[in-house]
C-alpha cells in the first residue's frame, strides 16, 4: 500500500518524484518514458538554469535526477491502464498486469499535441517540425518558417517568431482566421507574415531537415510547395486525462480542474499538475513548480493524519 502514486515522467512527474523522496513519502512513479513532449524538441532554451539542452538530453537529465533519490519506487516502460476508487484508497492496474494500491494519486500525464498526420511529419519531428513556439522559436533565427493553425495558439506562435524568422507563412484551412481580433491585427500588419487561407497541408518536405511544406489550395484544387526551414504545428492539444474521467471535475476540453493553491482536484485523494490541468500557461517550468506545490500539500495531509 503506497501513500502516493505519481503517474507520468515529464517535468511535473519527475519534480514530484524528487520532492516526494525528500519528504520520505512512500511513493511509486509509473511512466512509459521520461521527458514528456519535450523529448522531441531539437533544443530547449528556457529550462531555468540550463542555457540549452536537446530534448533527448533533457529527458535523460530528468531521469538521472530522479534515480539519484532514495526511497521512491520507479516503474518505467509501462503505463497505468485502469484506475478505480475503493473506499478511501485507489486500485491501479498497469498495461503489463501489475496491480497497486495507494492512498493518494498525483496525475502528471500531460497532454498530446494534435498532429497533422501527413507524410513527413513524424519523420521530421525535432528536425524542423515543432509543436512549441516558446521552446523552439530561437532555433529558427534567420529562417523562413510556417505556422499551421490560426487559433490563438497559432497566432501567438507567429508573434513568438517575430524576433527570429525572416518570413512567416500562416496556413489556415478556412477563409477566416480564428484567433482574437487584437492579435490578428498585430499579425496582419507585420510585413514578415504571409497568410495563406483555404490551405490544407498535404505533406512536409525534407530529407534530414524540413525544406518545404506542400499544401492544397482548397479554392483552386491545385497543390503548391513553399520552401521553408521549419514548421510549427499549432492546432491544439488533448489532455491525457482519460484515466480520471468520471472521478474528477474537468473542463469541456478534458483538462482536470484543480485548486491552483494546492493542485488538488475535486476528489480529496487526487492531485494533478502540468499540462493535464486547467493551468493557463503550459510550460515545463510551471509544470515542475505545480508538481512541487502538490507534493507539499500531500505531505501536509499525510502529517495531519
Amino acid at each position: 500500500m503506497y501513500e502516493l502514486i505519481i503517474i507520468g515522467g515529464g517535468p511535473a512527474g519527475v519534480a514530484a518524484g524528487i520532492y516526494t523522496a525528500r519528504k520520505k513519502i512512500k511513493s511509486l512513479i509509473i511512466t512509459e518514458s521520461f521527458g514528456g513532449q519535450s523529448f522531441l524538441s531539437a533544443g530547449i532554451e528556457n529550462w531555468i538554469g540550463t542555457k540549452s539542452v536537446s530534448g533527448f538530453d533533457f529527458a535523460k537529465m530528468l531521469e538521472d535526477h530522479l534515480r539519484a533519490q532514495e526511497g521512491i519506487d520507479i516503474i518505467d516502460d509501462d503505463r497505468v491502464a485502469s484506475m478505480e476508487k475503493s473506499g478511501e484508497k485507489f486500485l491501479l492496474t498497469t498495461k503489463s498486469g501489475k496491480n497497486f494500491e495507494t492512498k493518494y494519486i498525483l496525475m502528471a500525464t500531460g497532454s498530446e499535441r494534435k498532429k497533422l498526420n501527413v507524410p513527413g511529419e513524424k519523420e521530421l519531428e525535432g528536425r524542423g517540425v515543432s509543436y512549441c513556439s516558446i521552446c523552439d522559436a530561437p532555433l529558427f533565427k534567420d529562417k523562413e518558417v510556417a505556422v499551421v493553425g490560426s487559433g490563438n495558439a497559432g497566432l501567438e506562435a507567429v508573434i513568438d517568431l517575430f524576433p527570429y524568422a525572416t518570413k512567416i507563412y500562416l496556413l489556415e484551412r478556412s477563409e477566416m482566421l480564428k484567433g482574437d481580433p487584437v492579435t490578428q491585427g498585430k499579425i496582419i500588419s507585420n510585413k514578415k507574415v504571409e497568410i495563406l487561407k483555404m490551405a490544407e497541408v498535404v505533406s512536409i518536405e525534407g530529407k534530414d531537415f524540413v525544406s518545404g511544406i506542400r499544401y492544397k489550395d482548397l479554392k483552386g484544387g491545385n497543390e503548391k510547395v513553399v520552401p521553408i526551414g521549419g514548421i510549427f504545428v499549432e492546432i491544439g492539444a488533448v489532455p491525457s486525462s482519460e484515466l480520471v474521467k468520471g472521478l474528477v471535475e474537468m473542463t469541456p476540453y478534458g483538462e482536470v480542474i484543480v485548486d491552483h493553491k494546492t493542485q488538488q482536484t475535486s476528489d480529496a485523494g487526487i492531485w494533478a499538475a502540468g499540462d493535464i490541468t486547467d493551468v493557463l500557461y503550459k510550460q515545463n517550468n510551471i509544470s515542475a513548480g505545480d508538481a512541487v506545490k502538490a507534493i507539499l500539500n500531500i505531505d501536509d495531509k499525510l502529517r495531519k493524519k
